[in-house]
């Protein structure tokens, strides 16, 4: 997975190669906000109901398909070939499913097109129907984008310093212990962090994302949460009556399963774009929009990168103007990178290598020895020092 897309890196100003892990400046940047819309084409910021619906409803018509295909035949196979067919079907599933809760997401960010009533009223089924809360998790996705590496008020993978370890580490750091810490993560920290805030920004009391008085939201909010709550909800009691329709275990093959890659995927594409040892964070007396938002990472997964609508490969420029439609993405962020220049980080390592590879060695964060107070940390992962 991933090293096959069209992802490349960027060269130096010795016109050398850049490493994959050679750290992005944590300087202020010579260049503003205004610098970068500017570099980007007028129409990159122009929104398409049409064509955002022609995304969605190919996604639809693949996932349509392939569930008619299971439904229809699966049951007549014999066995060795269901053996092969389920886990095709799962694959399937889980990564245009996957493809379906990123349009969702660009609902969120007001992505989807330029009526703001059609892109709540979309994401809301499409992420009630994946069991995700639309207003719940938009509105702190929101603060996550415009904190994006504070140290303090990031909302979501916000490292820990080394005096903050849990004094279990040490026995996970370890090869067996890590392909442990890595399946429990991709299987059920996104539900676990929806229910109980794991990984999120910590507060004085209990914070769940179904709780229309967590800390998370304001008094205003709270009416959107209720709703998140209700689409759940009834996404929930159409699983049920399937269920007793057709038996718990129809229900886990066809739905389940493939729900648990895309809570997989969404895991794994969230943690990698912000977990790698080139990226900075900042304490207060350093952080600013533009140097958080520059303070993540593309990455390739080769093909998937289309089936995921390019979140992967253009997440750089989703951070800085997150609103710019998945279509328009990936030319708006070749439009960027010049400007850019050593300030874009792109990784282009296959996807379970630097998976690997980026939860051994960004375990906390510390300064560097000598940085004369400045408030910039760096991913380290020498426990024994």
């Amino acid at each position: 997975m991933g090293g096959g897309g069209n992802m490349s890196t960027p060269a130096t100003k010795t016109g050398q190669k850049k490493s994959h892990l050679q750290r992005v400046p944590s300087a202020k940047p010579p260049f503003t906000l205004g610098d970068v819309k500017k570099a980007i084409p007028p129409h990159c910021f122009q929104r398409s109901l049409i064509r955002s619906f022609y995304y969605l409803i190919k996604d639809l018509i693949i996932i349509s398909i392939t569930y008619y295909i299971a439904a229809t035949y699966f049951p007549s196979l014999p066995y060795p070939l269901t053996y092969l067919a389920w886990p095709a079907y799962w694959v399937i599933q889980g990564c245009v499913g996957t493809g379906i809760w990123v349009i969702g997401h660009e609902c969120g960010h007001h992505g989807f097109s330029d009526y703001q009533w059609v892109d709540d009223t979309v994401g809301l089924i499409l992420h009630s129907a994946q069991l995700t809360p639309f207003f719940s998790w938009k509105i702190s996705h929101r603060r996550h984008h415009a904190n994006t590496g504070s140290l303090e008020n990031d909302e979501v993978y916000i490292p820990r310093f080394k005096s903050k370890l849990r004094w279990y580490y040490q026995y996970l750091d370890n090869p067996v212990g890590r392909v442990g810490v890595l399946a429990f993560t991709l299987l059920f920290a996104w539900p676990l962090y929806l229910v109980f805030n794991i990984s999120g920004k910590k507060y004085e009391r209990f914070t769940c994302h179904y709780d229309p008085n967590s800390p998370l939201y304001s008094e205003r909010e709270r009416l959107q949460i209720l709703i998140s709550d209700a689409g759940v909800l009834a996404a929930t009691y159409v699983l049920y009556r399937i269920a007793l329709a057709k038996g718990f275990t129809w229900l886990v093959c066809i739905y389940g399963v493939p729900l648990l890659i895309v809570n997989g995927f969404i895991v794994l594409i969230t943690l990698l774009h912000h977990t790698h040892a080139s990226l900075p964070h900042y304490d207060s007396t350093e952080w600013d929009y533009l140097r958080g938002a520059l303070a993540t990472v593309d990455r390739d997964y080769g093909v998937l990168n289309k089936v995921f609508h390019n979140v992967t490969d253009t997440h750089v420029l989703h951070h800085i103007f997150s609103y710019i439609s998945h279509y328009h993405a990936m030319e708006a962020t070749n439009a960027i990178k010049p400007l850019l220049g050593e300030y874009y980080q792109v990784d282009d390592t296959p996807i379970l290598k630097a998976l690997w590879r980026d939860t051994k060695e960004c375990i906390y964060v510390e300064k560097d020895e000598g940085s004369q107070g400045r408030g910039v940390y760096w991913y380290k992962y020498k426990l024994d020092d």
